[in-house]
């Protein structure tokens, strides 16, 4: 079947920011998307609101809105950019339930937009509880006994029918969001409660609990003739019980017969062939091992964060395929050099994939560590080997949570049989560390089973490792044999396992078990829909199937691994363009990595993927292999850098910023003698690894004092410490504190504004394309504070001090590539906080905000020794940022509701959006939109503050008076209201009576929160403000700073729909219908003096006209064009696009013109009745004709001879508006 020829422009929404259930899986499908669209010659249109993703990079679309994902905003992109489809299935859940709101408001009718790959209906048949029950009693087949409830009481009726426990499933919410197991009915009216909130219908499927069975997935894709294949089928390990984002899975299914398979397969075709799915759909079922019998949980009507571990385990790139098969063809259509066409396809790999999840519950105080049917993961790793024991081996070392084998995690190996058995009643993320040290202790399989409900194949698996490790530790301090190094290896045992094992040095065992002939071999897992591309894997229990190239140099990458809080999908994000960077110098780039979600682990993204664990072992045997010329070491966050120093010193060439520069920026003595000797002062510090160093040091600077562990990211383990009992209980709490990696102590500087510079260096010059503020205050994380770059509130002499410190430090240390310098503003004088010799968070921000290219420039300087090319930086000018970008984090507290959503020093943020605007105050209210938390533009504000913010309180009250809000505040917050003269009425606290702040909350009779939490006591006291408002959803703030950004945002806003109003009423014009001609002018001089004047009526006369129709405008210019710039731009570049592209690498004035004026013609075309030079008008993108009546005969070519006309004699001061 061809492509389908009825859409020509396809609409793609992309995911948002990255929270828990929705990660950068849909960054990883979305640019897919785009990739087939675009080859089959589809213009693109992409809205996403999330900066750090390569799928809102300018070349993957042809029109790239970062905007906030809601219908308001998208009928707005839809009305300006008419795309013909839209394809929604590729951007998470976020992507349904915007198309489906689309839809029932009937935007999608309005501007005649079809919906591909998934219809409306079905999203409802899949997504909505009831209507997905109707379809499988239909198809007979069966579900867990269910029933939907719309209200607590529902519910609670339901489950005394169905028996406890029960499920909840909240409708239309990803990542079991709002959903959990509930034992009783108070646990079902608190879970239902907060169920019926997240759903978007208020509809909960109240479940027969299924506890224990297993949990089973099928990823199917189907073509619009109603072939069908399975691309991978996935067995959860972890039974039912815990959500498939926390499940330990294996793929292919290791324990389930082939008939079983068989069946679930043959339910998934009926399913997926009822909802009419065209590409990829995700189906969990559930089997009783017992009775054998199948039930369906559940499906997603879109690429899931299954289909990027589907796609990745099995070569098969599904959002790639799902794109194409949307766009008309069938899987017929599309050759492959294994299967020959895909609808031969089948999952015949003969290794297994493993995937495993990261979590943060570390990061959340407070929070058990326990699994349920709500997601609690962040991030998540998949390896890959022959056998199931090396596979599980490999996944564990590439978490990065320091461990490297499954023994001796934590201080389980402490614990006796009966203590770890009761740790095994409740699932947790350490859940398999537990089981391993149990069956070490003497615990049965079946003892096992019988609380875990873990099949006893995996089990007795496990049980094998134990075993084999105790004869290993019977070898303790010397080498073991040949063969149970061999058996070792075989069985996925790491090097550096071993060495703990047996308290000998890492290398003697790597040197050892290659002088035996032990050495990694590579298979390669062939990519579906290609002719013969690959990815590799290694194993020690196969042959090297590995074939090397050589006729290109070779460069390696090394990938940032799990996301987690603090690294997320900004340093894939850099990877992916130093890759894109290194192909177009001509090298062949090589990408180590082990994270199924990302882009840098798609197959082409580099010329040869290693779906690998960073560790020495790992990245020392493909360097071996490949012998590149050197590993860039620096874009992949901490994780790189972790094994830098040891790759250097066995041999490996770490391009760009040495590792050494890399340790003295975390060595704080070192650090600070190079300040000290380049005149830039620092907050004083110290170094402490025992409690009385501690205790001394803070003694010297003088509470309160910043605190946390060396060579962390994300602020890990951060923590404003106020006192001596607080120190002394830190520095017991710290774990791993060693000589080498003491506590650092920082004096904490009080109302600071903090902002920050990412910085090109080349080692002896810097570049700073612009310093970024932060809305918090110093003590809170930077990737948790809201951005505004370029700055706002920072003088122009800080600003210069800023830029010529971190050039002075870039210099000083050598830095090769990028740099990331953090800074706090005390009483006016600048303070170095920390400096990062590596790419850092920001980067894709500050490129995209800035429009400058950072990771391909620092790519050119760490190849410039190879390459012998000239550094870039000398060359690079500050260019005039038209624009401000505001920065807000996305915060995981709605799936963490215990948690106390307080701003630290540590991070605790998964995602973020981008609000961009010409103005700071919309750009704040549009990153708020962008998290979900749109800012009211009246109602009721709550203000209660600690008594550090009192004396900005009156400020903060007064900016939101006059933004026309009523203000509530509590007793001493309001006093000082009054005494200002605000109008302010007084509220109860929690301890002070009824009604109180809680019930406004409930109630909804607030709209916007601000409240200051501080000190240990203030937090216990008014934490349950802040849950209330995370649970009601309504915007909270807890900085007077954000609170400040806010009541500007909102006074803005305000202001612009005012102005529109305003516009409307004296200039607006009601017209019937976009007309075939419009014939406008100017009004005379000087209002048609050149071109440039002209723009005006031109803007005007083209909302009028109709998509191919004709603007004849008549205005004089006898100043030709007014612009230079805009002349030589038009004649230079020549389209609308090739100047778009040109000012989005280098902005300038008059060249902007150009682009304004030549965009227009893209929808209709322009003849204007004017003495303007012909040549010029042409370069221009419109006619130039003397007279009325010639430029009429020229516009009737185009539009024939009956059309319909709109008039505007006055054109500059006219606004036609079409009917809403």
């Amino acid at each position: 079947m061809p492509k389908r020829t009825d859409i020509n422009k396809v609409l793609i929404i992309g995911s948002g920011p990255i929270i828990i259930g929705q990660a950068c899986e849909f960054d990883y499908s979305g640019t897919q998307a785009c990739k087939a669209l675009r080859k089959l010659g589809y213009e693109i249109v992409l809205v996403n609101s999330n900066p750090a993703t390569i799928m809102t990079d300018p070349e993957t679309a042809d029109e790239t809105y970062i905007e906030p994902l809601n219908a308001e905003r998208l009928e707005e992109i839809i009305a300006k950019e008419r795309p013909d489809a839209l394809l929604p299935n590729l951007g998470g859940q976020s992507g349904l339930n915007l198309c489906e709101e689309l839809y029932k408001k009937g935007i999608l009718d309005k501007y005649n937009v079809k919906v591909i790959g998934v219809q409306v209906d079905s999203i409802e048949r899949g997504e909505d509880r009831i209507e997905f029950k109707k379809t499988m009693d239909e198809l007979g087949i069966e579900m867990a006994r269910s029933e939907v409830a719309y209200s607590v009481e529902d519910g609670l009726k339901i489950a005394d029918k169905l028996g406890y426990p029960v499920v909840l499933r909240p409708a239309y919410t990803m990542g079991g969001a709002g959903g959990g197991l509930v034992y009783n009915k108070e646990e079902l009216k608190t879970v239902m409660a907060r169920g019926l909130q997240a759903s978007l219908v208020g509809q909960v499927l109240v479940e027969e609990s299924i506890l224990g069975w297993e949990e089973l997935e099928l990823e199917v894709v189907r073509d619009a003739e109603g072939n069908m294949i399975t691309v991978c089928f996935i067995e959860n390990i972890d039974p039912l019980g815990v959500h498939t984002g926390d499940s330990f899975c294996s793929a292919p299914m290791l324990t389930i017969s082939e008939e079983c398979q068989q069946r679930l397969q043959e339910q998934a075709y009926k399913i997926v062939d009822s909802v009419q799915v065209i590409g990829g759909t995700n189906v969990q079922f559930a089997h009783d091992p017992v009775t054998d019998r199948i039930i369906v949980i559940e499906i997603n009507p879109r690429t899931s964060r299954s289909s990027a571990l589907a796609s990745k385990a099995t070569g098969f790139p599904i959002a790639l395929v799902s794109a194409m098969l949307a766009a008309g063809l069938t899987l017929k259509d599309i050759p492959c050099g294994k299967y020959g066409t895909l609808d031969k396809y089948v999952p015949d790999g003969d290794y297994v994939v493993i995937k495993f999840a990261r979590w943060a519950f570390e990061k959340f105080k407070g929070v058990e560590d326990k699994l349920g049917t709500q997601m609690r993961a962040v991030g998540e790793v998949m390896s890959i080997g022959k056998t199931y024991k090396e596979a599980f081996q490999k996944a564990i070392r590439s978490l990065e949570t320091g461990r490297y084998g499954l023994g001796h995690a934590n201080n389980f190996d402490t614990l006796t049989k009966e203590e770890l058995l009761k740790k095994l009643v409740t699932p947790s993320s350490e859940r398999h560390f537990i089981m391993y040290e149990a069956l070490r202790k003497g615990a049965t399989v079946d003892e096992i089973f019988e609380l875990t409900k873990v099949k006893t194949y995996f089990i007795e698996q496990m049980k094998e490792l134990v075993e084999e490790e105790e004869k290993l530790l019977a070898c303790k301090g010397n080498m073991p044999s040949d063969e149970m190094l061999t058996s070792a290896k075989k069985d996925g045992f790491s090097d550096k396992y071993l060495s703990q094992l047996l308290e000998i040095p890492e290398e003697d065992i790597r040197n050892k078990r290659i002088s035996i002939g032990v050495e990694e071999a590579w298979e390669g897992v062939h990519v579906s829909g290609t002719p013969d591309s690959a990815y590799y894997y290694s194993t020690y229990n196969a042959e090297d199937k590995n074939p090397v190239s050589t006729d290109k140099q070779k460069i390696m990458i090394l990938g940032g691994g799990p996301n987690r809080i603090g690294q997320g999908i900004e340093f894939d994000y850099c990877c992916v363009h130093a890759s894109q960077a290194l192909k177009k110098m001509g090298f062949e780039t090589i990408i180590v990595n082990c994270n199924p979600e990302t882009v840098s682990t798609d197959y082409d993204t580099s010329d040869k993927l290693y779906f690998e664990p960073l560790t020495v072992e790992d990245v020392l045997s493909i360097y071996n292999k490949e012998k590149p010329l050197g590993v860039i070491a620096q874009f992949g966050g901490q994780t790189p850098l972790n094994i830098a120093a040891e790759l250097e010193k066995n041999g490996v060439k770490i391009l760009g910023t040495s590792p050494s520069v890399i340790d003295l920026a975390e060595d704080r003595d070192l650090f600070r003698e190079m300040m000290d000797k380049l005149e830039i002062p620092m907050p004083e510090s110290g170094m402490a690894t025992t409690v009385e160093e501690a205790l001394e040091i803070a003694g010297k600077i003088g509470y309160p004092v910043m605190v946390r562990p060396s060579y962390v990211l994300g602020g890990r383990g951060m923590e404003v410490v106020y006192d001596d009992e607080s120190m002394a209980g830190y520095m017991k709490a710290a774990v791993g504190v060693t000589p080498d990696r003491p506590i650092l102590i920082d004096r904490f500087l009080n109302h600071a504004m903090e902002c920050e510079a990412d910085a090109i260096s080349d080692g002896t010059h810097a570049f700073v394309p612009a310093v970024m503020e932060h809305i918090e205050l110093a003590g809170v994380h930077s990737g948790d504070s809201a951005c505004i770059l370029p700055s706002v509130h920072i003088s122009e002499e800080n600003l210069e001090t800023i830029k010529e410190y971190t050039r002075k430090i870039a210099e000083e240390m050598h830095v090769k590539g990028l740099m990331n310098m953090q800074y706090a503003i005390e009483d006016d004088k600048v303070y170095v906080l920390e400096a990062n010799p590596r790419a850092s968070r920001t980067v894709p921000l500050v490129s995209k905000v800035c429009n400058v290219r950072m990771v391909p420039l620092a790519t050119q300087i760490i190849t410039s020794e190879l390459t012998g090319k000239p550094s870039p930086v000398p060359e690079l000018k500050e260019q005039a940022i038209p624009y401000y970008g505001v920065k807000e984090a996305a915060f995981p507290f709605n799936m963490f509701q215990e948690v106390d959503p307080v701003l630290g020093p540590e991070m605790r943020s998964t995602g973020e959006v981008l609000g961009l605007s010409k103005s700071y105050g919309e750009a704040f209210y549009k990153a708020q939109e962008g998290v979900g938390a749109k800012l009211p533009l009246g109602g009721t504000v709550l203000i209660s503050v600690n008594r550090k913010d009192k004396e900005e309180v009156v400020e903060v009250a007064k900016a939101f008076a006059d933004d026309g809000f009523k203000i509530l505040a509590t007793e001493n917050t309001c006093k000082l209201i009054k005494e200002a003269g605000i109008e302010a009425e007084k509220v109860n606290k929690l301890s002070e009576g009824r009604p109180n702040i809680l019930d406004l909350i409930t109630n909804g009779n607030i709209d916007i929160i601000v409240n200051s939490p501080v000190g240990k006591d203030s937090v216990n006291d008014d934490s349950y403000l802040r849950k209330g408002a995370i649970k009601a959803k309504i915007p909270y703030y807890t900085t007077i700073a954000a609170a400040k950004a806010a009541a500007e945002g909102i006074a803005y806003v305000k202001a612009h729909q005012e102005a529109c109003k305003f516009v409307d009423q004296v200039y607006g014009v009601e017209i019937p219908q976009a007309a075939d001609l419009v014939i406008a002018s100017c009004g005379g001089y000087p209002k048609d003096i050149n071109v440039y004047q002209l723009q005006k009526t031109m803007d005007n006369a083209w909302c009028a006209v109709r998509e191919g129709g004709v603007v004849i405008i008549i205005g004089e210019c006898e100043e030709g064009s007014g612009s230079k710039v805009l002349e030589e731009t038009c004649k230079r570049l020549g389209t609308a696009d090739a100047i778009k592209a040109d000012l989005e690498k280098h902005f300038e004035i008059g060249a902007n013109k150009a682009f304004a004026v030549t965009r227009l013609t893209k929808k209709a075309k322009f003849i204007l009745v004017s003495s303007l030079d012909k040549e010029l008008a042409h370069d221009m993108l419109f006619e130039a004709m003397p007279t009325v009546e010639e430029a009429l005969a020229e516009a009737e070519k185009v539009i024939g001879n009956d059309y319909n006309i709109i008039l505007m004699p006055e054109g500059s001061l006219t606004v036609p508006l079409l009917p809403a």
